[in-house]
């Protein structure tokens, strides 16, 4: 899990502002949202906690809105909080709901997949709400294709685990050691043959039951055919 999020009433309560304040810096864009709930709940990353902390540290010293505007335009908040933004800011979050409903399953599958470890929520609010990446959208997808594979939902959690070490791997070369970089692409590249082989059968047995259905469908429609021919118009009563 990457990061934190909080709904509107955990956020003031956190940063002890009332709500006329946070609307009022909202406005200002001092404070941005990073979503919202299913019921339209405003959703708020961790790093705006830190925001808000640094405003109104400001504010106690005496600057004015006006004056933190200008302070943040011309030289920002402190480093954490701006590398913080710059990732939330490059970064699209997506509901439960929303992710369930961009792949056609329900919240619950969703639920369940996360409950065996498959996948992870991005943020998660302390009440438990949860937001993801828009890249789960692809990751569910393959969840889903490899169920079609014959995969069991351990398999699969194996396949998910490399797929986001790759992810990792990838945007924060530098931070992995050439011994972990190493050994897991090698795991990766050994699923990846594993993968191609079962996609081969699948395609030889797709083609297997093309070719059946297409025989069988002429073979059908000849009966059909045939079945109509020998059927008898239907005569007329004595009494018309």
């Amino acid at each position: 899990m990457k990061n934190s999020i909080y709904e509107k009433g955990e956020l003031l309560k956190k940063v002890d502002i009332s709500d006329a304040d946070l609307n009022n810096w909202e406005r200002l864009k001092l404070v941005s949202l990073v979503g919202y709930t299913d019921e339209k709940v405003p959703l708020y990353s961790s790093d705006m906690v830190e925001k808000i902390i640094h405003i109104k540290k400001l504010l106690d010293l005496g600057y004015g809105l006006g004056e933190i505007q200008k302070i943040i335009k011309k030289v920002g908040l402190p480093t954490k909080v701006n590398e913080n933004k710059k990732q939330n800011d490059e970064q699209n979050y997506i509901t439960v709901g929303q992710l369930a409903e961009q792949i056609g399953v329900s919240p619950r599958t969703i639920k369940h997949w996360e409950d065996k470890g498959i996948i992870e929520p991005d943020m998660r609010s302390e009440g438990g709400f949860r937001l993801y990446s828009t890249v789960y959208i692809f990751i569910c997808e393959l969840i889903r294709d490899l169920q079609l594979f014959g995969y069991s939902l351990e398999e699969i959690k194996v396949v998910s685990e490399l797929f986001r070490d790759y992810l990792a791997i990838r945007d924060h070369f530098d931070a992995h050691s050439t011994e972990d970089v190493s050994q897991k692409i090698d795991l990766m590249l050994a699923e990846i043959k594993t993968l191609f082989e079962k996609i081969n059968l699948l395609k030889k047995g797709i083609q297997r039951w093309e070719d059946l259905l297409k025989k069988k469908r002429k073979e059908i429609i000849a009966l059909r055919s045939q079945n109509q021919k020998r059927l008898k118009p239907e005569g007329k009563s004595g009494d018309e």
